[in-house]
């Protein structure tokens, strides 16, 4: 257990989060005056003083200061914003991570950075004027970023900026929720629901989808859609019918030829048939998803996917003989049992199929999933590990002439590394930028859904989450509705 005593300010969430990266498994116990102890086995004190002007943090081992970190003046925080909150807080996580890494001899990659989306740091900076020389230094001596990891956000924000920019309050995309799937596997955190065992609710889930998409219609009138996205769960699970009536609702309702980008995930290879495929085709879908996560048979089955590798090589080539010409697949570096030979093993196969986009995700052990709740009885990749399987997985993307163009990160994420999407120039997903960048309004239906308002004269967001439930988003339709209508005014009346 780590004790952390904090004097001068309550920054616990930022606190906590930097000490995860150094101690992952270690509990965190913040203590008061009254129950501070001097003798605790390892102590953290972080102090915030002389008028909130300075920072002194301590690493206290049996009593004994082991180490410490002092900055004297936070004015001197340049961060080319006159934020004092976030100077202070930047101050006390500097300090921390100053003590953490010299007594653990760690180098976090993502340095004082815990939060999930950092291109936001650079685009920020940008709209304000600053030269890209300016944000890489703020990046590596104020965030305490390493090389690598600034040249990549910088690279990706370049990427991004003509698919977000200039900022429009009059343009939308649309996210659609299908949360079934054939099997739930272990690391999922997502609505997600076995198809088998909720079959009798899959038609009164999609009249009521039907219904919601018909009502963001009415209160969306007057605005542009940009990009559909339909994902879960496993959109491909449903019966061919069922995702037909969804997707002719969609053109129904929204101007066809406005849609920018239509995707659908297939995700899973077992749900992937000449038919569907046909369907979509037909449809105008132009770009999907197989998503394998690893071609490692071993694993695929442990992790519970009822698929193997020549299942997604199959759908992967029928996708390609239809005529798609926009194809993502999905891998996951850090699987229980998986090493560098595997993310090998992997990558030559990916290399083979040759897809449009590549998103390698770091394993996250998500609150929700049942790896989370059997942790211990699986074996995970160590950091240097992870490290040398991301590897692996850049230069397999460099051969198929991909660069990454998204990126984020998430709590809980192996090694605190980051999942990066990868293209070929011209294949890059609009929506994946959007989602990420959070630069324009997307609205969400279905079950989990949640839909995010921007108000770009504040550059603020506001969530609206619909219930995850599938009973449940069935039986509150109308209040789902309604609470998206309500933000929907507003932004009108502002």
């Amino acid at each position: 257990m780590i004790s952390v005593h904090l004097l001068g300010h309550d920054f616990k969430y930022e606190v906590s989060g930097l000490i995860k990266l150094f101690y992952p498994k270690e509990k965190i116990n913040f203590l008061d005056q009254k129950t501070l102890v001097t003798n605790q086995s390892l102590l953290i004190e972080s102090c915030l003083y002389n008028n909130d002007n300075s920072v002194l943090t301590k690493i206290i081992k049996d009593g004994q200061c082991m180490l410490e970190h002092n900055i004297d003046d936070i004015n001197l925080i340049d961060i080319k914003e006159n934020n004092r909150k976030k100077k202070i807080k930047i101050a006390i996580k500097s300090s921390l991570y100053k003590v953490l890494s010299d007594i653990t001899n760690i180098k976090v990659p993502w340095g004082i950075l815990t939060g999930i989306r950092p291109t936001k740091i650079v685009h920020d900076l940008y709209d304000r004027g600053e030269e890209y020389t300016v944000i890489k230094d703020i990046l590596t001596n104020k965030y305490k970023i390493n090389d690598d990891k600034a040249n990549l956000i910088i690279n990706i924000a370049k990427k991004e900026r003509p698919y977000i920019y200039p900022l429009n309050s009059k343009r939308f995309s649309l996210y659609v929720s299908i949360p079934f799937c054939p099997t739930r596997c272990i690391y999922c955190s997502f609505p997600s629901n076995p198809i088998d065992r909720v079959k009798h609710l899959v038609e009164d889930y999609t009249d009521a989808l039907l219904y919601e998409i018909d009502s963001v219609g009415k209160m969306m009138k007057g605005r542009n859609i940009n990009t559909v996205y339909i994902g879960g769960g496993t959109p491909t699970a449903l019966p061919i019918h069922q995702l037909n009536r969804i997707i002719k609702k969609i053109y129904d309702v929204f101007d066809r030829e406005k849609i920018k980008e239509f995707t659908v995930e297939g995700g899973r290879p077992d749900t992937i048939t000449k038919d569907m495929l046909l369907m979509l085709k037909e449809n105008g879908v132009d770009r999907i998803s197989i998503n394998p996560q690893t071609m490692c048979n071993d694993t695929l089955s442990l992790v519970g996917r009822d698929h193997n590798s020549e299942d997604v090589v199959n759908a992967y080539n029928l996708a390609k003989e239809i005529g798609f010409d926009s194809i993502n697949m999905d891998l996951i570096v850090g699987l229980p049992g998986e090493g560098v030979e595997e993310i090998e093993g992997t990558m030559d196969e990916m290399i083979k199929l040759n897809p449009d986009n590549l998103t390698v995700h770091t394993l996250a052990i998500k609150k929700a999933s049942k790896l989370r709740d059997e942790i211990d009885g699986y074996s995970l990749a160590k950091q240097k590990n992870i490290e040398k399987m991301l590897n692996v997985t850049s230069l397999g993307t460099k051969k198929m002439m991909m660069e990454p163009y998204y990126m984020y990160r998430q709590k809980q994420i192996l090694g605190n590394f980051e999942n990066i999407g990868y293209s070929k120039r011209g294949k890059e997903c609009i929506y994946n930028m959007l989602i990420m960048e959070e630069k324009e309004t997307i609205i969400a239906t279905g079950a989990g859904g949640v839909s995010k308002i921007f108000y770009p004269e504040t550059n603020r967001l506001e969530r609206v989450p619909n219930v995850k439930d599938i009973n449940m988003y069935i039986d509150r339709l109308e209040e789902m509705v309604l609470r998206k209508n309500k933000n929907i005014n507003f932004i009108d009346n502002i």
